[in-house]
């Protein structure tokens, strides 16, 4: 009897701050795609933006564990903090695979990233290792996000994109910093012990911490 793969799914982003957002899409591809366990992936320096140096990488780990505790099938990964340099998810794949070929991953993301998934380092050999599981944030580019499904999908033999049905929550972490800096109130955007921890060390009350 061939055994059965374990299907793992990697939540990954800066989380500066996790927010409900990140949480809820994480949920529905552990449902939708019955999946064993969700990896939240912290990344160290990504090369698309800047974290600013105010907000420390313990700072984004510690925001993380809060909001994920209580949930068995969320698992925080220091993959990408523990490894220096630029975090490129095909490196973060590739050492997945080295350490366990026989697990299916599954890349979670939301819209705008897949718009701009060519512009990754390595696009095929990223779909050579994992599935991706994708989320519309604005139901107004639904048929656009089908049709970059499709473009991709025509490109690149291995690619396996599949869509994810979430409601439409529009929440940023830019928008979370720029209310934090305002005195706005960020409740029932985060749970209430990352909003705490927020408050407690007095993140994202430097300017450079709104861009």
């Amino acid at each position: 009897m061939t055994k059965k793969k374990k299907k793992i799914g990697i939540m990954g982003g800066t989380f500066n701050p996790i927010h409900f957002g990140h949480l809820i899409l994480a949920e529905a591809a552990y449902e939708q795609y019955h999946l064993d366990k969700v990896l939240i992936m912290p990344a160290k320096e990504p090369s698309h933006k800047t974290i600013s140096d105010t907000i420390t990488e313990e700072d984004r780990v510690e925001m993380v564990k809060r909001a994920i505790k209580g949930n068995d099938h969320f698992e925080l990964s220091l993959l990408e903090i523990n490894r220096e340099g630029i975090t490129y998810t095909i490196d973060t794949l590739t050492e997945l695979h080295e350490e366990d070929s026989e697990i299916e991953y599954y890349f979670i993301m939301g819209a705008d990233s897949l718009f701009h998934f060519n512009s990754w380092k390595e696009p095929e050999k990223i779909l050579k290792l994992t599935n991706i599981l994708v989320a519309n944030r604005d139901l107004s580019t639904f048929s656009a996000l089908n049709s970059q499904i499709d473009y991709l999908s025509d490109k690149y033999d291995e690619a396996n994109i599949s869509l994810l049905d979430t409601p439409n929550l529009e929440i940023s972490s830019h928008a979370l910093r720029k209310r934090v800096r305002q005195n706005l109130s960020i409740k029932y955007y985060v749970p209430e012990s990352v909003e705490e921890y927020i408050k407690e060390h007095g993140l994202y009350q430097n300017k450079a911490n709104v861009k």
